[in-house]
């Protein structure tokens, strides 16, 4: 090694002192231009003659390499990660995760993109992928301040005033509410009902000829409307109960004293239709002793008036009561300060936007107000009465209606004034804020339910497979679901059961409200899975149409209309769009949709009866034919319906024929007291004292056991 050095070192001096000397022995190399001024042993051609491999050489300038440092990854942790999430922070895909758990003691074989892992197995992933985690700083949200508003605390006695009652109609469907109010009011609101029912709150102010004002609402009696009589009785002061003398007490009625006693809200009895020449005031008054509604006859405290509504029998004494009573219960609102009252309904209107009514219940409404009902605020642009006419202010008690409103607020929401409409926006975002936190939490605890009912079906499952090897498992499992993992995804999604979708439009929220309630109740999942997709106020649009055609639904429109081109969209896509005015045909109609969709019963209806008397064979071309000698018993027999032998209890065989004769000849039919030959679809050996039985198949629709109530 001395003597190469010293040989290196004196060559090197002798190129530096004449580099033409060294021209003469090598050409001059491609890669080292002449006219490069640089010494030619800066090439690398140049290095490589000045050295020589020498044994341990590579070894050494292996070790002399600088080991450059590579930065790995980094990838942020935290407790509880999926497979899919931790995937996704490695920048790679869910196969890798699983390759990486395959040589560990990990369960590889449950694991999914939702799986959660533990701790260890997250860390191990990482390492293994040549990585380096860190784990993730826990967000620290801030607490958002609660910006919302609530309803003042009592006022001062001193400032109370004298305010008109609220009066709340209620009873049993038919039983002549909305007429008692006609002739209060001297309307004529019965008559423009459809069917003649009431489908919606009705809020009036009423003068007597006294000279008093109280404020009437009119619920629904329907069964279907349970839900806007709860409405009208909390936030009513008194109820007045219509009983029809020729009907008593029915369902809705015993409903309806439910709801004031819940209320805690003073009722009045009116016995309604005493001129009829059936009626029975005595009986009434009897049966709602039943119900705990004592009238003033038998020692109770409840006032009870025999009127006729539709003749206006008696109505000047039922006012009087009603003012009567609000006098003993002294009722007085303050008319000062901000604004509070109850949505009594909600409606789109095509000309106002959305519109409200409502109930003032203290201060004074104006027009110029900034309202909040629930996720919605308004700033009111004008108020109207029950007739339709502008009206500058409304005052506690009153029924208005409020025009303004950025959303249609739901019916029951309490509205409350606030200071502007900055404050107005703070309120509904914080409110959506909650509730959508809550929903959050809500869903997060039906995914940990999930997860824990998943994981317990898992172990159970594969409790019979722990003996084995991983790869053992996975091909049993493989074999166990074949047929699982051959279909496609889109297969995978289609629902074997009968399904219907539904689109539910209506006039107001009260209704669309009604209906759900009734869909609610829908306890027919086994025979017909029933979605709703959708549900709103306000007329049939384009857009509902094209959701149901996605979907494959149905349209149910209540009390709103649909413009002739939705109607010709509807029919081109072939999108049942049922229009309704009377609520319970809406409900017979799409209980009928239920049936329609639904496999048809089929039912055996037995035609005839024979008795096998011989057994013989005949040839045909060069095959043997086993034939059936038989005699008619019941009935006849129909060549083209279906067979069945039966031997003692048993039944052997059922098909249909291929000939039957009588004598020589082939017929169709054969009747009782007939002998035949008969021989059939199949290889069956017949015995004598067999009995055949001729039974046709018969298809009856299926009804859907679905029962709304009504």
């Amino acid at each position: 090694m001395s003597v190469m050095s010293s040989v290196m070192r004196g060559a090197r001096r002798l190129v530096h002192a004449n580099p033409s000397l060294l021209s003469t022995f090598l050409p001059v190399p491609p890669l080292c231009p002449a006219q490069n001024p640089t010494p030619l042993l800066t090439c690398r051609q140049s290095r490589m003659f000045a050295s020589k491999k020498v044994k341990g050489q590579r070894k050494d300038q292996k070790n002399q390499k600088v080991k450059v440092k590579v930065d790995k990854q980094e990838v942020e942790i935290r407790q509880r990660m999926t497979v899919a999430s931790l995937a996704e922070a490695m920048n790679k895909d869910f196969d890798h995760v699983f390759e990486a758990l395959l040589n560990s003691s990990a369960d590889v074989d449950s694991l999914e993109p939702e799986s959660v892992l533990e701790e260890k197995w997250i860390k191990e992933v990482v390492t293994r992928s040549g990585m380096k985690f860190k784990w993730a700083k826990l967000s620290e949200s801030k607490e958002r301040p609660n910006r919302d508003v609530h309803r003042r605390p009592p006022a001062d006695l001193s400032s109370l005033v004298s305010r008109p009652p609220v009066v709340t109609i209620m009873g049993h469907v038919d039983h002549g509410k909305t007429t008692l109010l006609d002739n209060l009011r001297k309307s004529q609101i019965a008559s423009m009902e459809a069917g003649g029912i009431t489908q919606h709150i009705g809020a009036f102010l009423v003068q007597l000829p006294t000279g008093e004002k109280i404020t009437f609402l009119d619920t629904p009696g329907h069964a279907a409307f349970s839900s806007m009589r709860a409405r009208g009785a909390s936030v009513t002061d008194i109820v007045i109960l219509v009983v029809a003398a020729d009907d008593g007490v029915m369902n809705q009625t015993a409903e309806s004293i439910e709801h004031a006693k819940r209320a805690k809200v003073p009722m009045i009895v009116a016995v309604n239709k005493c001129d009829k020449s059936q009626a029975d005031p005595q009986r009434i008054k009897q049966e709602l002793l039943a119900h705990d509604v004592v009238c003033e006859e038998f020692g109770g405290d409840v006032q009870s008036i025999n009127i006729s509504a539709l003749k206006g029998d008696n109505l000047l004494a039922l006012a009087e009561a009603t003012v009567a009573l609000a006098e003993v219960l002294e009722l007085k609102a303050d008319p000062s300060g901000p604004v509070e009252g109850l949505v009594i309904e909600s409606r789109t209107d095509k000309g106002k936007g959305p519109v409200t009514t409502a109930i003032v219940q203290r201060g004074t409404l104006k027009r110029g107000c900034v309202l909040v009902a629930g996720k919605s605020w308004a700033k009111v642009r004008f108020l109207f009465d029950e007739n339709g006419r502008a009206v500058t202010d409304a005052g506690p008690s009153t029924a208005v209606g409020v025009v303004g409103w950025k959303e249609l607020p739901s019916a029951g929401d309490v509205m409350l004034e606030v200071e502007s409409e900055q404050q107005a926006r703070e309120v509904v975002e914080w409110r959506t804020y909650k509730e959508e936190q809550q929903k959050l939490q809500e869903e997060k605890s039906a995914i940990e339910l999930k997860q824990k009912l998943h994981l317990e079906e898992y172990r159970k499952e594969r409790e019979d497979l722990s003996h084995l090897s991983w790869r053992k498992r996975k091909a049993a499992l493989y074999r166990a679901n074949r047929a699982k993992f051959a279909m496609r995804p889109s297969e995978r999604m289609q629902r074997d059961e009968m399904s219907l979708p539904l689109i539910i439009k209506g006039d107001v929220d009260g209704s669309v409200e009604a209906i759900l309630n009734i869909l609610d109740s829908y306890d027919a999942e086994h025979q017909c899975h029933l979605e709703v997709l959708h549900f709103g106020i306000g007329d049939i649009s384009e857009n509902d149409v094209n959701m149901a055609e996605t979907f494959a639904g149905s349209i149910y429109g209540f009390n709103v209309g649909a413009s002739r081109s939705v109607q010709q969209l509807a029919s081109k896509q072939g999108i049942p769009l049922r229009l309704h005015t009377i609520i319970y045909k809406l409900i017979d109609e799409l209980k009928d949709e239920l049936s329609s969709k639904l496999p048809p019963v089929v039912s055996e209806s037995v035609v005839g009866e024979a008795t096998v008397l011989a057994m013989f064979d005949i040839t045909v071309g060069k095959k043997k034919v086993p034939v059936a000698g038989c005699r008619v018993q019941k009935g006849q027999l129909d060549r083209q319906l279906n067979f069945r032998l039966i031997r003692g209890r048993d039944t052997i065989w059922e098909g249909s024929l291929v000939a039957l004769k009588h004598h020589k000849d082939d017929v169709q039919t054969v009747k009782v007291g007939m002998e035949c030959g008969l021989s059939v679809d199949g290889d069956v050996n017949f015995s004598p004292g067999d009995v055949i039985i001729c039974f046709e198949k018969l298809d009856s629709p299926q009804v859907s056991s679905w029962d709304p109530g009504f």
